[in-house]
């Protein structure tokens, strides 16, 4: 790999911490985002050089980005400020730009009800006629400005994963879709889904994310997009392997209005309550990225209560 310093916003996060955690093993030097001093002494802890400051600090996102050979955007997929500011920073140079992306975009409001639709990369292309729910159409403007930078001389790619398990390598051990389940079955004594529960997700496991950040970092070309994908599941079946491994019985539906209540209304409506099922091809055949991880509720059953990463 060329890139040597890598600047990266979301380092204290899931994706970004497990992916620097990987690009230090491989002795690349890693410029960490911190939003304050304890988060900043966390990542020196970890081998990550903090900066300090947030998302809405342009000036600091442009210094680190002028000063690194990469950006990876792990930090919030939706905060456009964010995207704009390293995208000015970075015209004309050449550099690559990770951005973080995330499958819910091709969400439907199903509502735990199931839906056959699959989503390819270039069904979601500018130019094709598909279009998001209103709730996730700034996300997928957000996802189109990145792939837009590489006509401003940006190596830019948007890596867009499905749901995605296993523990991570960095200050976040946890995911976000699973470890909401589980916090509320911990809580409650019972595993719940959202209605029927037929529902399916795509999914991906975090050991195959990292594998495909590296490739994208090395060889992607400029206006890239990927979906991260390698099997999927219901979400009924994914309680079900929760409560068989927690002890807790049957897993049981739930209405929308609960859900949400103990959710909120995006989790429960689009990360818990709909279908998402994409399939990612490009990455395959264009970077030769080769998932290893097939099986979520394999995982479950073996590795969720399990306390070191993998």
């Amino acid at each position: 790999m060329v890139v040597v310093r890598i600047f990266v916003t979301g380092a204290s996060g899931y994706i970004g911490g497990s992916v620097s955690a990987r690009l230090i093993q491989a002795r690349h030097e890693v410029i960490g985002l911190a939003r304050t001093e304890d988060r900043a002494k966390a990542l020196r802890a970890g081998g990550i050089t903090p900066v300090l400051g947030t998302l809405d600090d342009q000036e600091v996102l442009a210094r680190a980005a002028h000063g690194a050979d990469a950006v990876i955007n792990a930090a919030d997929s939706d905060h456009r400020g964010a995207v704009e500011a390293l995208t000015d920073a970075l015209a004309g140079t050449g550099k690559p730009l990770l951005h973080a992306g995330g499958s819910s975009i091709v969400g439907d409001d199903a509502r735990g009800e199931a839906a056959e639709q699959t989503f390819t990369e270039a069904a979601v292309s500018p130019t094709g006629p598909w279009q998001p729910e209103p709730d996730k159409a700034a996300r997928v403007a957000i996802d189109r400005l990145v792939l837009a930078a590489a006509e401003r001389g940006i190596r830019s790619t948007v890596l867009c994963s499905s749901l995605i398990y296993g523990h991570g390598y960095g200050i976040a051990r946890d995911s976000v879709q699973l470890p909401r389940l589980v916090n509320q079955a911990r809580k409650s004594g019972v595993v719940r889904y959202i209605g029927t529960g037929g529902n399916i997700w795509s999914t991906v496991h975090i050991d195959d994310v990292i594998d495909l950040y590296v490739l994208a970092l090395e060889s992607a070309p400029p206006g890239s997009f990927y979906f991260a994908e390698n099997g999927e599941a219901s979400f009924a079946a994914m309680a079900q392997a929760i409560a068989d491994t927690l002890g807790l019985g049957t897993a049981q539906p739930w209405d929308i209005d609960s859900a949400i209540r103990e959710w909120g209304y995006e989790p429960a409506v689009y990360a818990l309550g709909s279908n998402s099922r994409v399939r990612g091809t490009r990455a395959r055949d264009r970077l030769g990225w080769k998932p290893a991880h097939n099986s979520v509720t394999d995982w479950i059953r073996r590795r969720l209560t399990v306390g070191e990463p993998g």
